[in-house]
């Protein structure tokens, strides 16, 4: 940061204030502008400030900007999302209700440092689509063609027999919560509508806005479709067929792990519909939801 005059606001500093130093000038490198602090660091900054007042001159940010610190508790614009604290590593969701916490995470995917860093992603985004406060929640790998196009997750021919599988359980798309492990379509070159799973980095970078989409939904239950997104979950290397027939736990959440709609699209052996159907029907189970003999029945023999 710098003075009017050319001088650097932060020369002269107490080295004690050193870390905060690098971090804002790692945050400026970035372009960001507004961050959140507490209380101790705002009077650090506050020092600075008085600092630069008695050496003459007033404060502009050598890329961007900077208000100058008050003792108000709101010091980012209502408009500018916002950013964790060093170490945290997570995405900071504002709002009132789940609906608009739920906004501010969305609009801090496009900006999230280890996602614009890996370069292997496509650039539009595919989030979420249904219920903010569903008591279900089901979660995938990545989107693909269709859902890049569309812009919402299982849209394609594995969202329409997720559909189905839905309404088998006397559910509707707009009841329940969808969403991806991974927020953009893995890209591939000269790629066109081929897919590819995502690799565990692209996971990685994307799992702290599940993790949140979690907390922000309090589901009571989760389904994880497919081998990528259970082992994104659960840390653990594993099969689906090793995986299913049990409930996990993910941040204090019952999760179940059965196939992906696209292996079932694939595999037709009503063996293999059976074991996805017995484990909506575990779901179903916990949930208390009304199960007929017509549905226990689906592909039984």
């Amino acid at each position: 940061m710098l003075l009017d005059d050319g001088r650097d606001l932060y020369k002269g500093m107490p080295t004690s204030a050193a870390p905060v130093i690098e971090y804002l000038r790692q945050l400026e490198a970035r372009g960001v502008t507004h961050v959140n602090v507490d209380d101790e660091a705002r009077l650090i900054l506050r020092e600075f400030y008085m600092r630069a007042r008695k050496q003459g001159g007033s404060i502009t940010a050598s890329r961007a900007s900077t208000p100058a610190p008050t003792t108000s508790s709101a010091t980012a614009a209502p408009s500018a999302p916002q950013v964790a604290k060093k170490g945290t590593e997570r995405p900071l969701p504002a709002g009132n209700t789940a609906a608009k916490k739920l906004a501010s995470l969305k609009s801090q995917v496009l900006q999230w440092p280890a996602i614009k860093q890996l370069q292997s992603l496509r650039k539009t985004m595919v989030f979420s689509v249904g219920n903010p406060s569903a008591d279900i929640m089901l979660i995938g790998e990545a989107p693909g063609f269709d859902e890049e196009r569309l812009g919402e997750p299982f849209v394609g021919k594995a969202g329409q027999k997720l559909n189905g599988i839905l309404k088998a359980m006397g559910l509707e798309r707009e009841q329940v919560y969808i969403t991806n492990l991974v927020k953009f379509r893995p890209s591939i070159p000269n790629q066109t509508t081929n897919n590819r799973k995502p690799t565990p980095e692209e996971v990685a970078a994307c799992l702290p806005f599940v993790s949140e989409e979690v907390k922000i939904v309090a589901p009571k239950v989760i389904i994880a479709l497919g081998s990528t997104a259970a082992q994104g979950l659960l840390g653990k290397k594993a099969s689906v067929a090793s995986l299913r027939g049990s409930f996990h736990d993910y941040q204090g959440v019952p999760l179940r792990v059965t196939y992906h709609p696209s292996y079932i699209l694939h595999n037709e052996a009503t063996s293999e519909k059976r074991k996805l159907w017995e484990d909506m029907l575990s779901v179903m189970e916990y949930m208390g939801m009304p199960i007929s003999e017509k549905q226990r029945g689906y592909f039984a023999s």
